[in-house]
């Protein structure tokens, strides 16, 4: 580094001061997750953990994302900033809820808590808590909602960034209406105080923090950490090839508003010169009278989490390095700027999945060594939403979302996918949630949830095998909402690699026969009926014939993969030996088959 650029990249904040105060930050925010974690009521915070913690500073720029779910942070900053535009009169104590999705919110069923923090009299920093409901008032059994051709079918009770807390206590009228209107209200009252509670717990640190410190110094840091971020992310891009690249994924078809699907483009544009990443998802078709249209916040935040999937891993997540990527809307575009009063209500999920999935397999473009193949997309029968009354509580109403899906996660340059890797837009951060638990919670019982041998794309890199769930109501009736893509166009490899196999959704009768039912239904089952989920597997990274063999053999042996599909697709020929028949690999054999396959 020259000595200009020495002067260029001083900062005032000492570094290992700096080190240590992005760190507490971030402290902060897992102590904010942690509370929320711990004390909220419904499964699908409590177990799953479907919700983020943040810290935005008061100009409204994202300063401290913790291990939030992608979707769910990169906007945490649009819905700050409708905060400081509704309320002139912000104070100690205030909380507000939002969860528009024309305001800067993700979809309506993300209830954000937005908690300003103030210092001698002076806004600081904004504390935010976003957890996704079991329920919102929707007016189907499901927070999401893919055939609501309006926000007015979909039916969810919308927060357009109201106080619901000033002086520390409750706005009655507003918990009075979420009472009325949510099928679950204790549970709905359990995880608000969970939620708020832990944007109160930031807060309360924020004001420790900056009373050890002093706001000077806090202040001067936060500037210094952006700067040193954004370097940071300069530096990234300059280690990616200059150009641009188009890609197209497509959504699966959906009757009767998709007979045909969806293509979802996406134009990513690198500029190692200056430094500059452009995501455009402008050329994509008009909204639709469906749920499954973007929010302002999911499209940029789906875009972004697809850049940062291909650049150093490192680099931090915030205001600072944002700055360098650019990410191109288009008003009334399904992918872009969404026209009131068409419907959000899936914004965070499927068509949000194919953005990341279509920007992060644009890199692959570039060559080998760029990019990833697509992941495993669509909520299925291990996410649906599960409804019903309850005969062990007097037979009172419960409603959850599951998630004991496993989706595989893509092939890489350099790794194989994560078996439980959820969604691309949530990136494995969201917790599978446990079977026990389940079951205890709910009048659920689940007969089977295993990995599927041979569900993963093959790869030099392969993609995750899938997961196979089967569950049923253990007592009575049950209404289950499932939201699937990847039915019809499955997850794609790159560089060479397979595409991982399709979703699969079954209705079992207590006779066994099976009805294949579409990825987006609602279903009810009676005692003795079952449901059945087939994840769709990762696609997977590099021609699988030159994947190590051995790394073939301890999949076959981990029963991720079968023995018939190494030697089909992979080439590597397995022996069975000694008396338990234990498979040993064949290495002659092998080189010999590869060579054969490669030729034909």
């Amino acid at each position: 580094m020259s000595s200009t650029e020495s002067k260029k990249y001083l900062y005032e904040t000492d570094p290992v001061l700096m080190a240590v105060l992005g760190n507490r930050l971030n402290a902060i925010v897992g102590e904010m997750t942690n509370t929320l974690l711990r004390t909220a009521r419904s499964a699908v915070l409590a177990v799953v953990r479907d919700f983020s913690c943040s810290i935005v500073t008061a100009d409204n720029r994202l300063l401290a994302p913790g291990e939030g779910v992608p979707v769910h942070i990169f906007g945490s900053s649009l819905q700050t900033q409708s905060m400081c535009d509704t309320h002139k009169n912000l104070a100690p104590g205030d909380a507000f809820l939002h969860n528009d999705p024309y305001m800067g919110n993700t979809h309506s069923a993300d209830h954000m808590y937005l908690v300003p923090v103030f210092i001698d009299g002076e806004h600081l920093f904004t504390a935010c808590a976003k957890a996704h409901q079991a329920d919102c008032g929707n007016s189907i059994p499901s927070t999401y909602h893919a055939y609501a051709k309006d926000v007015y079918e979909e039916g969810a009770l919308v927060f357009p960034c109201v106080r619901v807390q000033k002086d520390y206590q409750d706005v009655d009228d507003i918990i009075r209406m979420c009472r009325r209107r949510i099928r679950v209200p204790e549970q709905w009252y359990g995880d608000y105080l969970a939620t708020v509670g832990a944007a109160r717990i930031g807060e309360r640190r924020l004001v420790g923090l900056v009373e050890r410190y002093g706001k000077d110094t806090i202040k001067q840091f936060i500037e210094d950490w952006f700067a040193y971020s954004e370097r940071r992310m300069i530096e990234a891009i300059k280690e990616l090839p200059a150009g641009k690249v188009t890609n197209t994924t497509t959504y699966d078809p959906m009757e009767p508003t998709l007979p045909n699907g969806l293509p979802i483009k996406v134009s990513v544009e690198v500029d190692p010169e200056e430094a500059t990443i452009e995501v455009d998802l402008t050329e994509n078709e008009d909204n639709k009278p469906f749920g499954l249209n973007e929010s302002v916040a999911c499209a940029i935040s789906n875009a972004m989490c697809g850049v940062f999937n291909c650049i150093d891993s490192e680099v931090p997540h915030n205001a600072g390095s944002f700055a360098r990527v650019n990410v191109k809307l288009r008003e009334g575009c399904v992918t872009g700027i969404p026209e009131f009063p068409l419907s959000c209500s899936m914004a965070t999920t499927n068509i949000g999945d194919r953005i990341v999935n279509a920007t992060q397999t644009a890199f692959a473009q570039f060559g080998k060594g760029y990019g990833l193949a697509e992941g495993a997309m669509g909520m299925g029968v291990g996410a649906a939403v599960i409804s019903g009354n309850d005969k062990r509580f007097g037979g009172s109403p419960y409603i959850n979302q599951e998630w004991v899906l496993v989706n595989g996660g893509p092939g890489t340059p350099t790794s194989d996918g994560w078996l439980n890797y959820g969604l691309p837009v949530a990136a494995g951060l969201m917790y599978r949630g446990s079977v026990e638990v389940e079951e205890s919670k709910h009048p659920i019982l689940i007969k089977h949830l295993r990995v599927v041998e041979g569900g993963g794309g093959a790869g030099e890199f392969r993609g995750a095998p899938g997961g196979d769930v089967m569950y049923g109501p253990r007592f009575d009736p049950m209404t289950v909402v499932t939201m699937c893509d990847a039915h019809v166009n499955p997850p794609q490899g790159v560089q060479g690699g397979h595409a991982g196999p399709p979703a699969q959704t079954y209705k079992v009768s207590a006779d066994g026969t099976k009805e294949k039912l579409p990825g987006v239904v609602e279903c009810q089952l009676q005692p003795g009926e079952w449901v059945q989920g087939i994840d769709a597997g990762g696609g997977g990274y590099g021609n699988p014939l030159t994947r190590d063999p051995e790394r073939v053999l301890r999949d076959v042996h981990e029963r991720w993969e079968t023995k018939e599909r190494a030697k089909a697709v992979y080439g590597v020929v397995l022996s069975e030996s000694g008396k338990n028949q234990d498979l040993k690999l064949d290495i002659d054999a092998t080189a010999a088959l590869r060579e054969k396959m490669a030729g034909t």
